[in-house]
């Protein structure tokens, strides 16, 4: 059976305006039909923010994290603002994930793929619909592309305009994600330079000696001839982003028709996925996602059973392609052993080809003593370890791990090297959502799954002398 037949079978009578005959949880309710019918048809105009064959391509490399030959890399903003975009911050945020890619690179000793949230993560579910201050009720702030974060009625009401928005910044963000990748700014030399510079504070030494490795082996590299005039790999990345898709009228407007392969891609991401609170089988979310040909990310959490599981694996997967879904575990620390083994043992159960990875952000959220919503870094890193160790005892593939995070300085999650406190969270809390590893954090925690990655990597290595086979 060829590809495109293959596919054709595996969405049968799929419409992507299907999902409106669905229940639909998570989405707002717009007052004024009329303007968002306009702002849907204005969407329906603008050109796909991304294009089907780096669709595929992010397919395949994520089909060889799938067989162990990757490691996939997803990390970004909890949710992008309007009122906090700009150049600087995206680079920023660019330039960390560059810094994490390189070491987990040299932990795996692998390529590694690397998907931003970026360029189309504005909306996000919410545990309420309503939120109380100060004895007001207003609807939660569900993100930029739905209503403003300001605590005012006016605010709260869900805007179809704001789309228009987020499709501006998200365009604009790509152009400059594109430039940085190709145009220099990637160079591994650049990058290491950068990791060197983080390790060179008296409270990073314990990571030194891994950046120490680092820089010898471009300086190997660069003895033998291999720099970024000779190997252009070297001097440019390929990047991807993704975001959940949440608003699926947004979704709608912006999937096409991929005019090489007559399939319907999504065109507002390269990946998109499909979160805990809308991964309902019979929901509008999981039939709208089911269609596009993107690779499908689906947020696995403690509520998750093993029956729901399978009948997701089948209808987002049903040709079993290896690449098109990632399992994002995301349990809480301490929770790992409760639920991943018995997922694993339904993946295996149905022969599945997936990408597991891990999300150790959302089920470590606290409240903290000084009132900020927070997460310690020291729960995150065991989620991370957990996740590991699961994987090594059932003798399947870590593929990846997924953060939120930001390049800038802020004070969100507590704990790491520079040990942010309850009393700091003050100091520099700008999400508008949930709490973000800062830069320092993102690349200490890209540190130290190196460690683990290495020492996986070892020990599936045989020792000298042993024959294999």
């Amino acid at each position: 059976m060829t590809q495109e037949n293959r596919i054709t079978a595996a969405t049968p009578a799929w419409d992507k305006a299907g999902w409106r005959a669905y229940p639909r949880v998570q989405m707002p309710d717009y007052t004024d039909p009329e303007a968002l019918a306009a702002a849907e048809a204005q969407l329906r105009r603008y050109p796909p923010l991304v294009f089907a064959g780096e669709a595929r391509r992010l397919r395949d490399q994520l089909a060889e994290v799938a067989a162990g030959r990757a490691f996939l890399l997803q990390g970004g903003d909890c949710a992008e603002s309007f009122g906090e975009f700009s150049a600087d911050n995206l680079r920023d945020t660019f330039k960390v994930l560059l810094q994490m890619a390189v070491v987990l690179t040299w932990g795996a000793q692998l390529p590694v793929v690397k998907v931003g949230r970026m360029a189309g993560q504005f909306a996000k579910p919410r545990s309420a619909p309503t939120e109380v201050v100060g004895g007001v009720e207003l609807p939660s702030y569900r993100g930029d592309i739905i209503n403003g974060f300001d605590f005012t009625p006016e605010a709260r009401i869900p805007d179809p305009q704001r789309m228009l928005a987020a499709y501006t910044q998200a365009a604009a963000s790509l152009n400059l994600l594109r430039a940085f990748s190709t145009g220099g700014f990637a160079d591994m030399h650049r990058v290491q330079s950068w990791i060197a510079d983080f390790v060179g504070g008296p409270e990073a030494a314990k990571y030194r000696d891994i950046a120490d490795r680092i820089r010898d082996a471009m300086a190997f590299m660069q003895a033998a001839g291999v720099n970024s005039d000779t190997a252009h790999q070297l001097s440019k990345v390929d990047f991807y982003t993704s975001h959940e898709a949440l608003l699926l009228e947004y979704e709608e407007a912006l999937a096409r028709v991929d005019s090489t392969t007559g399939l319907p891609v999504a065109g507002s991401g390269h990946m998109i996925w499909i979160g805990d609170r809308t991964r309902q089988p019979d929901g509008a979310h999981v039939e709208f996602c089911r269609g596009v040909q993107n690779p499908i990310g689906l947020k696995c959490g403690p509520s998750t059973t093993a029956e729901d599981l399978k009948v997701l694996m089948a209808k987002l997967n049903p040709a079993n392609e290896a690449g098109r879904l990632t399992l994002i575990a995301r349990f809480g620390a301490g929770q790992v052993g409760d639920h991943l083994p018995r997922l694993i043992a339904a993946v295996r159960q149905e022969g599945a080809n997936v990408v597991w990875s891990c999300d150790p952000m959302h089920g470590n959220t606290i409240k903290s003593a000084t009132g900020y919503k927070t997460r310690p870094f020291d729960a995150v890193l065991r989620e991370v370890r957990e996740f590991f160790a699961i994987h090594k005892a059932e003798g399947t593939i870590p593929g990846g791990v997924h953060f939120e995070m930001t390049g800038k300085d802020v004070t969100e999650c507590t704990g790491g090297v520079r040990a942010v406190t309850d009393e700091d969270l003050s100091d520099r809390y700008h999400t508008a959502c949930d709490p973000r590893l800062n830069a320092s954090q993102s690349l200490e925690l890209a540190f130290l799954v190196a460690e683990e990655l290495r020492a996986r990597r070892e020990a599936s290595v045989p020792p000298r002398g042993v024959r294999v086979g």
